[in-house]
């Protein structure tokens, strides 16, 4: 079933108010992580401490993976929050989506691609700032006709192809996987007897199993191909 998106108007721009939700939800979730995990630092790390520390790690593998730690350095806390933050939008929407009078409130907020368009446009934006920072205004320019002149329609438009297929391939994995998890959810609530909800239940859970593992993948990926973006900005410079 197709579900109404709760749209207000206010000084002729247009809101979606479950996507205010629930990203300040997401941005919440991740301050409280972060809050948790770095209160009672140990040298001994346990607990949250622990998994915070492994996350870092991780990403700190996936920069050293495309610069070296020298000029990659710089970027792991926006490696961090970006990764975290995917993640745990990613998976808002799969323990229950909330409808009320035809119009869904709580969801992730990645399955709407206005939301996944506007980070990749924020990460491609930040690879172009570093780029100009690090070559200058006109290193920066000539970069776009190497290693021939000709080859600048062809950059332009790869910048143009790279936004749009960075936010969509997280707005289609997020998307298509709320929408089955729904339609699964349906038919489970059509079956009054015992065996078809039990023959219903038993797709939900694996796909919902497998969505943890899409949207785990999804933020992974993101942010593997945000470091990669940055590193070819400025990959001169190193």
């Amino acid at each position: 079933m197709e579900h109404k998106q709760p749209i207000v108007e206010f000084m002729g721009l247009y809101f979606n108010l479950s996507n205010v939700m629930m990203i300040t939800v997401s941005s919440l979730i991740v301050f409280i992580i972060a809050v948790i995990s770095t209160r009672k630092l140990a040298l001994k790390p346990t607990g949250m401490q622990n998994f915070m520390e492994w996350v870092m790690d991780f990403v700190r593998g996936i920069i050293k993976s495309n610069m070296d730690w020298k000029t990659g350095g710089v970027f792991h806390i926006l490696g961090l929050t970006l990764i975290m933050y995917i993640f745990v939008s990613n998976m808002l929407g799969l323990p229950f989506m909330v409808v009320y009078d035809h119009y869904s409130w709580w969801k992730s907020p990645t399955s709407d691609p206005v939301v996944t368009l506007t980070l990749a446009v924020l990460v491609m934006g930040l690879s172009h700032f570093y780029g100009v920072k690090k070559r200058g205004f006109g290193g920066y320019l000539k970069s776009y006709a190497e290693p021939l002149w000709f080859l600048v329609p062809i950059n332009l438009i790869e910048q143009f192809a790279n936004t749009l297929t960075l936010g969509l391939r997280l707005y289609g994995n997020i998307y298509a996987g709320e929408v089955l998890l729904s339609l699964l959810a349906g038919t489970l609530a059509m079956h009054t007897n015992i065996w078809g909800t039990i023959g219903a239940i038993i797709p939900t859970l694996v796909w919902q199993g497998f969505s943890i593992f899409v949207g785990t993948i999804q933020a992974y990926i993101f942010t593997m191909l945000t470091m990669v973006y940055i590193s070819h900005r400025i990959a001169h410079e190193e």
